[in-house]
């Protein structure tokens, strides 16, 4: 039997045996019942799972719910509730105990960390028992696959995010969230979701929000890519973390882009570039042009970005990268995959329709998003069914394999430029330079499209207003 579901007092008399400390969870218990006022102090860092002792595990329930449900806790209200509920024997017996073995409240801290260090431990090995599990049953198909649900599970045990406590959520603690989050944003203090700094597209969806998969599609040479680093980039200029995966393109070429990308910083008073693309490309043998250069790439040294460019990565593969890169920057705050149909299948795949692969990979990868609590852009094509049509601006049902991403995706966004299509007829139609970046879902808000100005030989996207602002 494995040591996890024994009881605890044989456990405990085990040498060796499951981590945890009764005298310190009794110690708690004793100081909210002695100091009820406390418990706005505990409230958010002990949760029931915490507690190895069952008794001790119940008592305390029965603390937050009435502390939910009437702001406060007394010895009284306790009692009453765990007699009525019946969940432990001989609850004034219980609480007695408590209270006698209580000490001092300036010992709530010192147990409070006692009990986190136990469960913390308790949680490790509950996962090295399960690797072994896994191992034993054979239950994966190869070793790359083991070693991914291994990464997975210590990655859960050792995250700060508390999961023993269950997935059962009492309103109250949600609105109370939800309510410090408006407070904050009334104040200035955090904004919804991550700008990436085109007013257009963060008037729409209020920013980017954690956990949420945001898929980025359209056509070929639309500049699907091109936007997306531009996301990462103005996310990264505030100096919050970004990871990039790019199973196209290589690092150098994602290096050049960016690089290319910021010169659109130095044009003269007509709006032209001082150093093409071209010129960077021919070594810019101009002095005052390489000193420019030079400076661009004093900036980027500085910028959070990490980048992926191994092709024919699996999903379970960019998963276990992700969290190895999530573990050593815990302040990880957004990661782009570029892109989707490039993700190769698992091995136990290859008897599924593309359809099936497909939802399976977005699938995966919001879970990443919510496992990681961070946005993740995920790039994609679309089928060619736009192309037939007179009308060629993207579609949800222009998704390839659509049903299936766009039943998990949190929000669709499409790029699509009249120039690409019409490129004599945009001078007439208005829309020469002029991308159009639509929001074809958005659970959390609006749906419509922002304007963007296209610059090619930067491969940047800009607000459209850049011209009165140069």
């Amino acid at each position: 039997m494995s040591t996890m579901n024994r009881p605890a007092e044989i456990a405990s008399a085990m040498p060796g045996g499951v981590p945890h400390d009764i005298d310190a969870e009794r110690r708690v218990l004793g100081i909210l019942i002695k100091y009820p006022a406390r418990v706005d102090v505990v409230v958010d860092k002990l949760k029931e799972g915490h507690f190895y002792s069952p008794i001790n595990r119940e008592i305390y329930r029965a603390v937050l719910d009435l502390y939910h449900e009437d702001g406060h806790i007394s010895y009284t209200q306790i009692y009453n509730r765990l007699r009525k509920e019946k969940r432990i024997p001989a609850p004034d017996q219980a609480l007695i105990e408590l209270t006698e073995c209580f000490v001092s409240k300036n010992e709530l801290e010192p147990s409070l960390v006692l009990i986190h260090e136990k469960y913390a431990k308790r949680r490790i090995l509950e996962a090295v028992e399960a690797i072994e599990q896994m191992i034993h049953q054979e239950s994966e198909d190869s070793v790359e696959a083991y070693q991914a649900k291994a990464q997975e599970l210590i990655f859960r045990a050792t995250s700060l995010e508390d999961v023993a406590s269950g997935d059962v959520k009492n309103l109250a603690d949600i609105l109370s969230r939800c309510y410090t989050n408006l407070v904050e944003r009334r104040e200035g203090k955090v904004l919804y979701g991550l700008s990436v700094r085109y007013p257009a597209i963060d008037a729409l969806t209020t920013g980017f929000k954690r956990k949420d998969l945001i898929i980025l599609a359209g056509r070929p040479s639309m500049g699907k890519t091109a936007l997306a680093l531009n996301f990462a980039v103005n996310v990264a200029k505030r100096q919050i973390p970004v990871l990039v995966f790019s199973l196209e393109m290589d690092d150098e070429s994602i290096g050049d882009r960016l690089v290319i990308g910021e010169f659109f910083r130095f044009r003269n008073e007509r709006g032209e570039a001082e150093i093409s693309s071209q010129d960077y490309a021919t070594g810019l043998n101009d002095d005052l042009k390489f000193s420019k250069a030079n400076s661009v790439f004093s900036d980027l040294y500085k910028l959070p970005v990490k980048v992926v460019d191994k092709r024919g990565l699996t999903a379970a593969e960019i998963r276990a990268k992700a969290r190895r890169v999530k573990a050593e920057t815990p302040d990880l705050g957004l990661i782009v995959i570029d892109y989707l149909q490039l993700i190769q299948p698992s091995r136990s795949d290859t008897n599924k329709n593309w359809a099936l692969i497909v939802g399976d990979l977005v699938r995966e990868l919001r879970d990443l998003a919510g496992e990681l609590d961070v946005p993740v852009i995920l790039l994609s094509q679309l089928n060619r069914g736009v192309e037939s049509r007179d009308d060629k601006r993207p579609r949800l049902s222009d998704l390839r394999d659509s049903g299936n991403i766009e039943e998990f995706a949190d929000v669709v966004m499409f790029v699509y430029r009249d120039e690409y299509y019409y490129p004599d007829q945009v001078q007439q139609r208005g829309t020469e330079g002029q991308a159009e970046v639509i929001i074809a879902k958005q659970r959390k808000g609006q749906t419509g499209k922002a304007i963007l100005q296209f610059i090619p030989q930067f491969t940047k996207f800009v607000d459209i207003t850049w011209r009165e602002e140069s």
